[in-house]
């Protein structure tokens, strides 16, 4: 009863306030991935933990959200280059990790800038309308206190960074497509995209506090009554570890304007186009390397 007492008071005292405040917020990003959805079946287990171990810069990072009342900027936090080398994995990796991003909470509007196998994109869309449940489960973060909310949030059948090897529960299925395979081409190796899958649809867990009223949150994710301080995405975890409100000297909002610019339908239907290319000469290579270049 005392956390929702302090819930209604702070909510109400808060909408003078959230028009004039200011901030930054400083979110760390880790992503987990499974060991056995890592390369091939069979793979060496050497092989599967120094792949992890390269993947490991594009799965743990930081990012600053800079806001004010209806604006934010959220971006990855520059560091140096650890030095884990490039080739077709780092460039995948690279390409399907989300540039500085500008949102507008009043407007609906996020920009989201994106670089895809070397070429520079700028996606103008509207922010995702999730259908937040505020729950009444409430914790400490810090010194903030911090209710729970979820979501049902729709994915991209193109999303990669949702991907996860595929599961078969039918037994029958797969021994006819093994046998399917066998009879085609026994010599022939087996299309990596053919052993993943995109879910259709993931459980999104927010943490927000009403005592930072600003309808805003890491990445793509607003809409709640309080900044986000904590957010579960499916396999990604983001956390706040600090925040700077009011500097003395704040720090200008401006919208990006870097790479061409396409709506998400069009920028999803580009990434289809490649990989589509990039399965076509796979197969056409017999699985060579050579295959899995990029292209044009």
């Amino acid at each position: 009863m005392k956390l929702l007492v302090t819930f209604v008071v702070t909510l109400i005292s808060a909408v003078t306030f959230s028009q004039n405040i200011s901030g930054k917020a400083y979110y760390e990003s880790k992503t987990t991935v499974k060991m056995d959805e890592i390369g091939r079946k069979g793979m060496d287990e050497n092989m599967k933990k120094m792949i992890a171990e390269r993947m490991k810069q594009y799965l743990e990072k930081t990012y600053i959200l800079t806001f004010n009342g209806n604006e934010s900027i959220y971006k990855e936090e520059e560091k140096l280059e650890t030095g884990a080398g490039g080739g077709m994995m780092s460039m995948m990796m690279g390409s399907f990790s989300p540039g500085v991003q500008y949102k507008n909470i009043e407007t609906k509007q996020i920009l989201e800038e994106r670089e895809f196998f070397g070429k520079q994109f700028l996606i103008n869309d509207t922010i995702a309308n999730l259908e937040w449940i505020l729950e009444k489960e409430s914790k400490q973060i810090g010194q903030y206190v911090a209710f729970k909310a979820t979501a049902v949030q729709q994915i991209d059948a193109n999303d990669l960074t949702m991907a996860r090897r595929r599961k078969s529960d039918d037994k029958k299925e797969e021994d006819e497509k093994e046998a399917t395979e066998t009879k085609t081409d026994s010599s022939e190796v087996k299309d990596p995209f053919d052993e993943i899958e995109i879910p259709k649809e993931v459980i999104v867990t927010a943490w927000y506090t009403p005592m930072i009223p600003v309808k805003n949150g890491p990445g793509e994710y607003a809409g709640l009554p309080g900044l986000i301080l904590e957010l579960n995405v499916y396999r990604t975890t983001i956390l706040c570890s600090k925040i700077v409100m009011n500097p003395k000297e704040a720090e200008e909002i401006k919208a990006p304007k870097k790479g061409k610019e396409v709506t998400r339908a069009e920028y999803n239907k580009i990434i289809k186009d490649k990989m589509d290319e990039m399965r076509e000469n796979f197969r056409n290579s017999g699985g060579r390397r050579g295959g899995m270049r990029g292209g044009n």
